[in-house]
């Protein structure tokens, strides 16, 4: 059937408008505009390329690989950065000791000292603890965020913490055996207790910014663990008392319309799966753009999923703050683009893709 020079000059000029519309969508808001986000954490959120800790030559976050291993913090930065602002790179902080002589004077200031994002206050090793005590890292973000409290209205802060209370290895085991072990249900407990807490703090200092509970790993399904079958029974005891802390704070999140929480556990099952029902591997590969194949093992090579040091690897962290990107703009209609697969192939493979997120 032919089509009319005017019916066809029509659809033409609303294809152009559409397609000037989904450009609009795309294109990163203004400077001022971009959503603020900062971290509290340990070491599943400190930038894999602070050079105090990590020099690229001791093995660690990447080993051979590690001028192109990623946090999500960084992948995160490369992929949305022109949406989301963590703040500035660079060095900042004190050591423990100059930053406790300066509280004594009446001078606070930020301890400890590490190079990341300006926003980002996890660090290697913190346990629950470190919220509101020890690195006293949401009293320290909160005083930061005090100094532009507009610029945190909507604003969003991620806390992701647990693994080193009651989520390493040596606990799981603990867990396996005995789900209420007396030790670690008090370390739960105290975790609980200290999220909620953390989370008082925050919105009682800045009542409109949004925050994101991240749930608990179960490390049972990574590196040599992963590779061994596992007594079904052992499997559901480790999961009821991870559930334990999950349960307490995916309830925070349905009381409260600011507060978002992110099933770890659920996240890395809908990618990799998990075990069978009797308990052996039942794990699969994750294809990125049909060109990158990531499987469930550890090593620093791109296509492992966990690094050599037993921290996530590049393609998992670039999945993970994708997947951020979507709970951020579903529950707050952040409406920030979802992260494409050409996006990550581009950040995971550079020499093979052009990087379009510089």
């Amino acid at each position: 059937m032919a089509i009319d020079p005017t019916t066809k000059k029509l659809a033409c000029g609303l294809m152009l408008a559409l397609t000037l519309v989904m450009a609009a969508a795309r294109a990163a808001p203004e400077e001022g505009a971009r959503i603020r986000l900062a971290v509290v954490g340990d070491s599943d959120s400190h930038s894999y390329h602070d050079r105090l800790r990590f020099n690229g030559e001791d093995g660690a976050r990447g080993g051979v690989h590690h001028a192109t291993t990623w946090q999500w913090t960084e992948a995160l930065h490369r992929l949305r950065g022109g949406w989301i602002d963590q703040g500035e790179w660079a060095h900042h902080g004190s050591s423990g000791v100059v930053a406790q002589a300066a509280e004594w004077v009446g001078l606070p200031m930020r301890a400890p000292e590490k190079e990341d994002f300006r926003y980002n206050f996890a660090v290697s090793g913190a346990r629950c603890e470190s919220l509101m005590g020890g690195e006293r890292q949401v009293p320290q973000l909160v005083r930061l965020m005090d100094e532009e409290p507009e610029a945190w209205r909507g604003g969003v802060v991620v806390i992701r913490i647990g693994v080193n209370s009651f989520g390493q290895q040596d606990s799981l085991e603990r867990l396996a055996a005995d789900p209420d072990d007396p030790a670690l249900s008090a370390a739960i407990t105290r975790c609980i207790s200290a999220m909620r807490e953390a989370v008082q703090h925050l919105h009682k200092n800045h009542p409109q910014t949004r925050v994101v509970l991240v749930g608990i790993f179960d490390n049972s399904n990574i590196g040599d663990s992963a590779l061994a079958p596992r007594a079904p029974a052992a499997l559901r005891n480790i999961a009821t008392a991870l559930d334990r802390y999950d349960d307490a704070l995916r309830a925070m999140a349905v009381r409260d319309t600011r507060i978002a929480f992110f099933d770890d556990r659920a996240w890395f099952a809908s990618l990799w799966g998990s075990r069978g029902a009797d308990g052996r591997p039942r794990y699969r590969d994750v294809e990125i753009g049909g060109r990158l194949r990531i499987s469930n093992t550890q090593g620093d090579a791109p296509s492992n999923a966990v690094l050599a040091d037993g921290h996530a690897g590049s393609a998992w962290n670039a999945l993970w703050a994708g997947a951020l990107v979507d709970l951020i703009d579903r529950h707050f209609g952040a409406r920030i683009p979802a992260v494409e697969q050409a996006e990550l192939l581009a950040l995971l493979q550079p020499g093979r893709h052009r990087d379009r997120t510089r």
